[in-house]
């Protein structure tokens, strides 16, 4: 029988949730034009007003949202609710530039929890689970957006955060929890630790895996599964959104449910910025519509995927995103071709070798670009003659070309010798910046 948290919402009539998201769009915009100067301000610039809006067939009319917007109203300036109302404030890591700053009321809270509630519910999770919380607490949404979803089902939560791995592991075997949540590379370092700590996935009792926050590939999922003896689905949000739980696959492993009720999901094509059909890749663009502390108009995600709106084998009709392939702000341009990470680690996890670590490194060399990409090998591997090893890397060299189209210099380094990360994994370090 398919699990659903709210039957109501999550399987509505597709008519019906349009009219919802009309009307709740035509709300906010009115809010954002009366309590947000940033809005009002934008919008007089481009001479519209709420009334031009009548539903979610005119979004293409206002305005974008970005994140240097955000940093440029830094800290409350696109707050729409008072200060006395705000309850919480949360924060973006703030890996690329200023943090940014996320105001929530009380009901946005409650609607968080909600979010994440129908998530969990769809892959299988109950007030029978325990729910090992690995993302960071604090500032950053993962931790807590994760325990108030796992707590509004009912589920025992541990609030493990991130660090101090191997007693994780501890935590995980003796109290016999039943999912985890954290990013898909600290999962893959856990798998690591149980090794170290002397265990096997048999020891544990984990069923389901739900994991965020960076992107990761199919191959890494299988990695996952195979490595920790769990499910593993995909989790998605941000800050200037929500948080986690803006989407999420259910069991049917078919592209993440969006909370249509309180998301308008969007598609444009990010060179031109016009509207995408369903099934056509381009970058994510995000309309809250139930927000009262800092409501987003038309936020560009820089997150690329497609878009499904027709109705699930799970019973829900919320339209489904893919798996973001990469973001535009992470597209390297290496000698004029458009190069992202997610396709080099397509091509490494392709090679039983080697373990799905590894680094990335552009530099310019006398006005040319070069890649460089460090991969791990496993412990059987490294063990091999040196001749091996040396095929092994041409072959890889060579299959990231075919799929790239340019020459990648593949240098294989010993188990365990690249840094692990306990919250976003980096990939890329590109010397080139240092130039500019």
């Amino acid at each position: 029988m398919p699990n659903y948290w709210n039957e109501a919402m999550e399987c509505m009539d597709p008519e019906e949730m349009r009219k919802l998201q009309d009307e709740r769009l035509m709300q906010t915009v009115k809010r954002v034009y009366e309590n947000v100067p940033f809005y009002r301000k934008r919008m007089d610039e481009a001479g519209i007003t709420p009334e031009d809006i009548h539903g979610v067939e005119d979004l293409p009319k206002l305005p974008f949202t970005t994140k240097a917007d955000l940093r440029d109203y830094y800290p409350f300036g696109t707050f729409a609710a008072p200060m006395e109302d705000i309850v919480r404030i949360q924060a973006s890591s703030g890996t690329t530039g200023k943090q940014i700053i996320a105001g929530y009321t009380q009901n946005d809270i409650d609607n968080w929890d909600e979010c994440v509630a129908r998530g969990l519910t769809s892959i299988g999770v109950t007030r029978k689970d325990k729910v090992h919380v690995s993302y960071g607490y604090g500032l950053f949404t993962g931790g807590l957006g994760a325990h108030g979803g796992a707590s509004k089902v009912g589920a025992a939560v541990v609030p493990a955060s991130v660090g101090n791995t191997k007693r994780q592991m501890t935590l995980l075997h003796d109290l016999q929890s039943t999912t985890l949540c954290c990013t898909p590379s600290y999962a893959l370092h856990l798998a690591e630790a149980l090794q170290e700590v002397g265990l096997t996935k048999e020891d544990l009792n984990l069923q389901y895996g739900v994991f965020g926050a960076e992107p990761w590939t199919e191959a890494m999922r299988t990695e996952i599964e195979n490595k920790l003896g769990l499910k593993a689905y995909d989790i998605y949000g941000l800050t200037e959104v929500l948080g986690p739980g803006v989407s999420m696959e259910c069991s049917e492993k078919q592209g993440m449910h969006i909370q249509a009720d309180h998301f308008i999901a969007e598609i444009v094509d990010p060179d031109t910025f016009e509207p995408l059909p369903a099934g056509q890749e381009g970058e994510l663009v995000f309309t809250t519509i139930t927000k009262e502390g800092m409501p987003m108009i038309r936020y560009r995600t820089k997150d690329l995927t497609v878009l499904h709106t027709e109705r699930c084998a799970c019973g829900r009709t919320s339209p489904r995103m893919e798996k973001i392939r990469a973001r535009t702000d992470d597209m390297l341009i290496i000698r004029g071709v458009n190069v992202f990470p997610s396709q080099i680690e397509s091509v490494i996890l392709r090679h039983a070798e080697v373990e799905p670590h590894y680094m990335i490194y552009v530099d310019r060399v006398d006005n040319t670009d070069t890649l460089e990409i460090h991969i791990e090998v496993n412990e059987t591997t490294f063990s091999d003659q040196v001749k091996k090893l040396e095929d092994l890397a041409r072959e890889i060299s060579a299959d990231i070309q075919s799929v790239l189209g340019i020459k990648a210099a593949v240098l294989l380094v010993e188990p365990r010798s690249i840094q692990r990360s306990e919250g976003k994994a980096v990939r890329v370090i590109d010397k080139r910046k240092l130039y500019k």
